[in-house]
């Protein structure tokens, strides 16, 4: 019997995961694992110049068969591993064309979600909103086309015992549009920050807060840094251990006290020396471990 085509499902609703049991999960359940990747940006390899992307323009091919296939090749991965990941996550940038290019955006939008249904049904798959998938300059029909699409734009769930928080971060990068989206935003965020009973907190967002070291420069890969040092005490005073990001299409990170911060390289087009790839983060009841991986050199057992 041929296999049942699978679709993708929209499962971040109401600010919450639903595969997972808000109570239920709050418990610890003992060490697990999970996977962070970023970045699939299908079409992005076609339009890098070296140092910049070319704008989508209605002479350009809809090609965009790398991204998906290196996208494709870590689902694979993760479909083959034993035990499962407790779920796989992806910080950003899940597509490349902007909301205004079309006939591109649609297209990706189909084409990643396609991909994305391909994941072993029993590894929930969570989205984190990019740049790319919102705009750099986010208006409320950008925000709300990707929450169409994807889900909800930020959202907290609990998960083995560990409290993990999805961040919209293009609203610290450029809310002009949309401040009163981004005061509801952080409305939400100092009220689940005042939730403290797992052993762990983590934040996942696209954009990091720095690259190496918490008050270097402001560059397009980080966010500026009086609004970044005021966000980082508020995490840090609220007990978060660790902040997962992408956006830099390369592998990065450093510390805030005793708070880490990483960024992790491009599931599609790497910038560095890094092969493509994800992360994979071993959680147990005292520290939360990670390890970055080449899609080709993932482990089938990672526990």
């Amino acid at each position: 019997m041929a296999e049942e085509k699978r679709s993708f499902k929209i499962q971040a609703i109401n600010r919450r995961f639903l595969p997972f049991d808000s109570e239920k999960e709050k418990e610890w359940q003992g060490p697990f694992f999970f996977v962070q990747g970023a970045d699939c940006q299908p079409g992005l390899t076609y339009r890098w110049t070296g140092t910049e992307r070319k704008q989508c323009t209605t002479d350009m091919p809809m090609k965009w068969d790398v991204e998906i296939e290196a996208t494709r090749a870590v689902i694979k991965k993760l479909n083959q591993m034993q035990p499962k990941p407790k779920f796989f996550i992806v910080c950003g940038d899940l597509v490349d064309a902007f909301d205004f290019e079309e006939p591109f955006r649609t297209q990706q939008e189909n084409d990643i979600k396609q991909v994305f249904s391909e994941l072993d049904p029993s590894i929930p798959l969570l989205c984190v909103c990019g740049n790319h998938d919102i705009g750099d300059q986010p208006t409320r029909s950008s925000i709300q086309r990707y929450i169409d699409h994807f889900g909800d734009d930020y959202y907290d769930f609990y998960c083995g015992g560990i409290h993990c928080i999805v961040l919209n971060s293009q609203f610290y990068e450029h809310s002009l549009n949309v401040e009163d989206l981004k005061l509801k935003h952080e409305q939400w965020l100092d009220d689940v920050l005042k939730d403290k009973q797992s052993k762990h907190i983590i934040i996942f967002q696209h954009i990091p807060w720095f690259l190496r070291q918490y008050d270097e420069g402001k560059d397009y890969f980080n966010i500026e840094i009086n609004t970044r040092l005021e966000m980082l005490e508020k995490f840090y005073k609220a007990g978060v251990k660790k902040i997962f990001c992408g956006h830099y299409h390369r592998n990065a990170g450093g510390s805030y006290k005793s708070m880490e911060l990483i960024v992790t390289n491009a599931i599609g087009l790497a910038l560095g020396t890094d092969k493509s790839g994800v992360r994979l983060v071993r959680v147990t009841e005292n520290d939360i471990e990670h390890q970055y991986f080449p899609t080709e050199d993932v482990p089938l057992n990672f526990l």
